[in-house]
């Protein structure tokens, strides 16, 4: 082969070794996407809290990554992240910062700003980010973490209705049962109350001190510090400002209250009273005799022949009038229900407000029957505060009218027998109802909001049972209690047990003046000869305080 022509060979040998060189040097410099793109993705994932994404993003696996985010949530209660991405600069051959400003929407203490940058390196061709904790914040090391610390301000008050504070003891046993007591979050008690409550701060374990943990503990202020590997505070990063709790103040009167406390101290057997101020519906007294359990507010008694105001409102919807001629016997037989007075005591013909004001269960069960099938008696009793949850501050049962399944049950329950339950909340309520014209859900605290609805009565309804209730105290079975004048009320005498004799609670609701009240004594026998007088000693007792 001729000289020139193995030259030429060689030389475009050589140029096509040099252009392949060439050729496999920029595939193998040239490098993927940018680093302002890798650090944009990744603090969009940080942002939406995708840790997968972010962890894609790593230039190697990097050890404490997943808790060091987790920890935003977990320590500051981090509910949202916003990450804004700023510019990002090269830092070196193959390598760039990227500076964030990140703000994390912490669970009610508010947002929290702060500046720091992502280190970016080049590898196998493409940007990826060389994550240390300082990428999280600029203050981690690997030895430090992040952490909240709070200072919760002095509890709020509760008070009674002239602003005197009850709750630091010496307002007595019914009210420091109402206030409730305080103790330390166990773990899930912390989790009900949502962050920043953690185990061992102290709250309300019961009654207002519980139920209104929140408005009297008020928010705390946060330091936000970063803290060593004990745990120990290296620097504070943000100092947040709480707020203080507000006080609740309640309905209760100090000057009933003590005349009701007093009044119910002197009974032998345990005896309760609620009295409500009937123009509002407000809770000014509650009273037992008894600690441990308020029978007051959840006592479920038979109401015996108090709840005859009930279904004598029902009857004169139904167009009995007071004055309609009616008859009272020893004893009458209703759906095969024996049903006989007090004493076996027999009027013959009376008006129907005279069968009430000597509590005749031998007229009313039979008119029941007669007018008040149909759930007629169950409507009214709803009407007037029964099968709806109150919602006073503090646990209280409702009271418990059951459709009837029989003539039979229809007939006891006329005269407050059968399966109805009653506290004497619920009893002091119907004779509210009864006083003003309009039962309202009874209220301790002013604000909650209620269930139940009021109910208006009709006036002549009204104005009918409030002389039927007169008549109880002036020519009835209260009228040698010694109540004071412009009293009214009815009695009532619960049959509860079993066997040929049975035990009775003794009852007596009523109104005086702006004041609605009801007084049940625990197995003390007839109402008219025991819980009648009760109320009077506190009528008696309110006008000597």
């Amino acid at each position: 082969m001729p000289r020139g022509r193995i030259i030429a060979i060689t030389s475009v040998a050589a140029v096509l070794v040099a252009g392949a060189a060439g050729g496999g040097a920029y595939y193998v410099l040239h490098t993927r996407g940018s680093a302002q793109e890798t650090a944009s993705a990744f603090a969009d994932a940080w942002a939406r809290g995708d840790t997968a994404a972010m962890r894609a993003a790593l230039a190697a696996p990097a050890a404490g990554f997943d808790t060091a985010y987790d920890r935003l949530a977990k320590s500051l209660g981090a509910e949202k992240t916003a990450v804004r991405l700023g510019s990002v600069t090269p830092d070196g051959d193959g390598r760039a910062k990227a500076a964030y400003t990140t703000t994390l929407t912490l669970k009610n203490l508010g947002d929290w700003t702060y500046t720091g940058s992502l280190d970016l390196v080049v590898k196998e061709r493409h940007w990826k980010v060389a994550w240390t904790p300082r990428a999280v914040h600029p203050a981690l090391d690997g030895t430090t973490s992040l952490a909240v610390r709070f200072r919760w301000p002095e509890r709020a008050a509760i008070q009674d209705s002239g602003g005197r504070r009850i709750d630091e003891g010496g307002a007595g046993p019914s009210v420091e049962q109402i206030v409730g007591s305080l103790g330390k979050a166990t773990a899930k008690q912390a989790a009900k109350l949502g962050w920043p409550y953690k185990r061992g701060d102290t709250i309300g374990v019961a009654g207002l001190q519980q139920s209104f943990q929140k408005k009297l503990a008020g928010v705390p202020a946060a330091e936000i510090q970063v803290v060593d590997a004990d745990g120990e505070p290296v620097r504070t990063l943000k100092t947040i400002e709480g707020s203080p709790g507000a006080d609740v103040r309640t309905s209760l009167d100090p000057r009933v209250q003590e005349a009701a406390v007093s009044t119910v101290g002197g009974v032998s057997k345990p005896a309760s009273m609620v009295a409500i101020r009937h123009s509002t519906g407000e809770i000014v007294a509650v009273a037992d005799n008894r600690g441990g359990f308020s029978r007051a507010l959840n006592g479920r008694y038979p109401p015996g022949s108090t709840f005859k105001t009930v279904t004598a409102a029902a009857l004169l919807a139904e167009g009995v009038t007071a004055g309609q001629k009616v008859t009272c016997p020893k004893d009458a037989n209703v759906g095969g229900l024996r049903v006989r007075n007090s004493e076996h005591a027999a009027y013959g013909s009376v008006s129907f407000l005279e069968s009430f004001a000597h509590s005749c269960n031998t007229t009313f069960a039979p008119l029941a029957v007669q007018r008040l099938q149909g759930g007629k008696l169950h409507q009214m009793a709803s009407r007037l505060g029964f099968n709806h949850p109150l919602g006073i501050g503090v646990p209280v049962v409702a009271g418990s009218m059951p459709q009837p399944t029989s003539l039979a049950e229809l007939g006891a329950e006329s005269f407050g027998q059968a399966r109805i339950t009653a506290s004497p909340l619920v009893m002091a309520s119907v004779a509210a109802a009864v006083a003003d014209g309009t039962w309202r859900p009874p209220t301790l605290v002013a604000g909650l909001k209620q269930k139940a609805r009021p109910y208006e009565l009709p006036e002549p309804m009204a104005r009918s049972l409030r002389s039927m209730m007169a008549a109880v105290v002036t020519r009835g079975t209260a009228d040698n209690a010694g109540l004071p004048k412009g009293t009214s009320g009815k009695t009532g005498t619960a049959e509860f047990g079993t066997g040929p004799e049975l035990d009775s609670h003794a009852w007596f609701i009523g109104f005086r003046g702006d004041l609605s009240f009801a007084v049940v004594v625990e197995g003390g026998g007839g109402g008219g000869k025991v819980a009648a007088p009760v109320a009077a000693r506190f009528l008696r007792g309110l006008d000597a305080v």
